[in-house]
């Protein structure tokens, strides 16, 4: 008989049957360890004698039981090994443990999300997870939902009209606005009038770069009012250094301002701007992954941990922006 088709007479529970046969000696025994009729094991057995073209198992000299043949013998070292690799090949896919894990997480996100984010979570990761990476990646929106089927990107963080209908999407948290300024701005610490806020050079964080004007400039439209844009950078990582060196104001996400409070005066802006949500979004191919899961309660703890800080800071001292 062909070796190929040998193989495929072999299914699993037959392995089984033969790892059952083996320890009880008995069929009856071997049939209840296995919880199948005596009748159905007795199949298998057959099975496998004109699989190996052997009979494995003769009548027991005392009457009781079976005995395996030499070639029954032979096989068992590598019928212990091939179960023990069948085990594990199929724990593989439901174990994750972060304390040994070196794998590296890729999550997608803008320079907003990311600064507001990683703070809170690289700390948490590296405590739990000490060997894992993180790497943070630009999106393109147009193909992050392709990226997260394929598995090149983990995550992504962006706002609800960046979802697909194929993604998997929960709420991380709402987002308002503040203004800042640098500490000892001329203007002193006087709450934002609207008129104030219309006469100072203002920074613009223009994502796709170079712009003079978003959705602050839209609002003020809409009242009939229109501000200044001096300066327009692409990376929120400059803005606490230009509104530190320059007397120019921003209106940002009070997520990012608030871990700059130490440095920046914090002000409520003079105008009505729309808070939106910020979500988390992966595919349905991960979405029972161990080790996503794990990556994502460890995003949702550390957006709790920031929660719970600013809620204590809050609660003990008293606030900059006003």
């Amino acid at each position: 008989m062909p070796v190929n088709r040998q193989i495929g007479d072999l299914d699993i529970s037959l392995l089984f049957a033969l790892d059952a046969l083996l320890l009880e000696q008995n069929v009856t025994r071997a049939a209840t360890r296995l919880h199948i009729t005596q009748s159905a094991l007795s199949g298998r057995l057959t099975r496998l004698r004109r699989i190996f073209n052997d009979p494995l198992f003769v009548p027991s000299s005392s009457g009781r039981g079976m005995t395996p043949t030499s070639h029954m013998l032979a096989l068992k070292p590598e019928l212990q090994r091939l179960l023990q690799q069948l085990t594990q090949f199929v724990q593989s896919a439901h174990v994750f443990d972060p304390a040994t894990s070196e794998r590296t997480f890729r999550i997608a996100a803008m320079d907003n999300p990311a600064a507001i984010l990683a703070p809170a979570l690289l700390p948490l990761m590296r405590m739990r997870a000490p060997a894992v990476k993180v790497a943070f990646v630009l999106p393109d929106k147009s193909l992050v939902s392709e990226q997260l089927e394929r598995g090149e990107v983990d995550l992504f963080i962006g706002t609800a009209q960046d979802a697909t209908a194929n993604l998997i999407g929960r709420r991380l948290f709402n987002e308002a606005f503040l203004t800042a300024q640098r500490i000892g701005h001329p203007r002193g610490t006087d709450p934002l009038s609207l008129d104030t806020f219309c006469e100072l050079d203002h920074l613009l964080i223009s994502s796709s770069g170079g712009m003079f004007n978003g959705m602050v400039d839209e609002v003020l439209g809409d009242l009939g009012r229109q501000r200044r844009v001096s300066v327009s950078v692409q990376s929120y990582a400059l803005a606490p250094l230009i509104l530190n060196a320059t007397d120019c104001i921003c209106t940002l996400p009070r997520r990012f301002l608030q871990q700059y409070a130490g440095s920046l005066d914090l002000f409520t802006p003079p105008l009505a701007l729309d808070t939106f949500s910020m979500n988390l979004f992966w595919h349905a191919t991960v979405n029972a992954d161990p080790a996503h899961r794990w990556l994502r309660s460890m995003v949702f703890d550390a957006v709790q941990d920031q929660r719970n800080e600013r809620a204590d800071h809050e609660r003990l001292s008293h606030q900059r922006y006003r």
